[in-house]
């Protein structure tokens, strides 16, 4: 069984920075897409970056140029940097791994770790 253990997420002033990881275990990380989301208080969560097993990557416009996604495949880790926070970016983040082997479709998430921009 899969599972994503997320950390680094904490309380940060406007224009700061922050670096989330995650932990993968439980099979063979470099077959999984990987990604992380992030829902506000009272919104719907919503994807931020993805990374597929072949580190192709994908931000959302919201935070692309700011916001950079990667993974390590021998420590089986994921990270999220975040620079130039904004209020805005306030939410909890999980982590996201999944893989498609038809017809099967296999979806895992972390627990999420609050981040919280404010000065």
């Amino acid at each position: 069984q899969v599972q994503l253990v997320e950390s680094g997420g904490g309380l940060v002033q406007p224009g700061g920075s922050l670096t989330l990881s995650c932990a993968f275990s439980g099979d063979i990380f470099r077959i999984y897409d990987v990604g992380w989301y992030r829902q506000a208080p009272g919104k719907q969560r919503e994807r931020v970056a993805t990374m597929s097993m072949e580190h192709t990557s994908n931000i959302t416009d919201a935070v692309k140029g700011r916001f950079i996604i990667s993974r390590d495949t021998a420590k089986r880790m994921v990270y999220l940097l975040m620079n130039r926070l904004k209020p805005e970016d306030t939410a909890v983040y999980y982590c996201n791994a999944n893989r498609q082997t038809d017809p099967n479709h296999y979806d895992y998430w972390g627990q999420g770790t609050q981040v919280t921009v404010s000065s």
